[in-house]
């Protein structure tokens, strides 16, 4: 049999670690393939490293032929979808392949818009479930099973992280939220941090918040004062106003006093 292993397609997941590929071998050699590897014609799409093991120590494997791939977007999602659905995916991982998946879903609209024909009269057709599913962040927050909050954070760390900060965040060695803080530093600070260690990257996120948080607390203070100082100045104008009115007073008493004398 020719099977085809496409490198990039390989790599398109992230690999498991040395511990997981350990596990399986040992359970491959124990029990045997017991999951059929997935081909699209001669390419693999879906168990590399059984595949790999297998053909290592020469054991016999089971394929199944995905007929419904009509292209390359087709045979991604699927293995988004695939490793969405698996509890061995971290968190980080999760968001990155919900946010490829919205990548894939969003790309094909725009080319279906090109193509689309002239708007006419008819009720405009609903959007397709993928669509719907990617639509607001919420939503792939939900397809992730993660907070909105998280995927915004994901997104931060794909758009600004250097190389070696997501490589921390992949092993575990810093959280998503703190990997987002440290991701905010230039990429020079976000190296050295993280060569020095996750202790290092964890007072690197540390101070990046704490850095967000003064301005914070000097434009409270800020307000407070100006709001104290509008106080002052409201007390100050009432005092006038009413040492003015007892003078005013007082020369309408005086003036009482001297009519009640001349009647006298």
């Amino acid at each position: 049999m020719n099977i085809v292993v496409n490198e990039e397609l390989k790599a398109y997941i992230d690999p498991l670690s040395a511990d997981e590929h350990e596990a399986l071998e040992r359970s491959i050699l124990a029990e045997g393939c017991r999951d059929a590897l997935v081909l699209w014609g001669d390419l693999l799409v879906d168990g590399h490293n059984r595949h790999g093991i297998c053909v290592k120590h020469g054991l016999p494997f089971e394929t199944v032929q995905a007929t419904h791939f009509q292209n390359m977007d087709d045979v991604h999602l699927w293995m988004i979808d695939q490793h969405l659905g698996r509890r061995s995916v971290s968190d980080f991982q999760r968001g990155v392949l919900a946010l490829r998946k919205r990548e894939i879903v969003a790309a094909r609209r725009a080319k279906a818009a090109e193509h689309a024909p002239a708007p006419s009269d008819a009720a405009p057709a609903e959007p397709a479930a993928d669509d719907q599913a990617m639509a607001t962040r919420e939503a792939l927050a939900r397809v992730a099973r993660l907070s909105s909050t998280q995927v915004k954070q994901i997104e931060t760390i794909q758009q600004k992280a250097t190389p070696e900060v997501v490589a921390a965040v992949k092993a575990g060695d810093i959280s998503i939220n703190a990997a987002a803080a440290v991701a905010q530093l230039p990429a020079e600070e976000q190296v050295a941090a993280a060569a020095a260690g996750k202790d290092e990257l964890k007072q690197a996120a540390k101070r990046v918040r704490e850095a967000k948080k003064k301005p914070r607390d000097e434009n409270a203070a800020q307000a407070d004062g100006a709001e104290e100082n509008v106080d002052v100045a409201a007390l100050q104008q009432r005092v006038a106003t009413l040492e003015q009115e007892n003078g005013m007073l007082r020369q309408q008493i005086k003036a009482l006093q001297e009519m009640l004398q001349e009647k006298a």
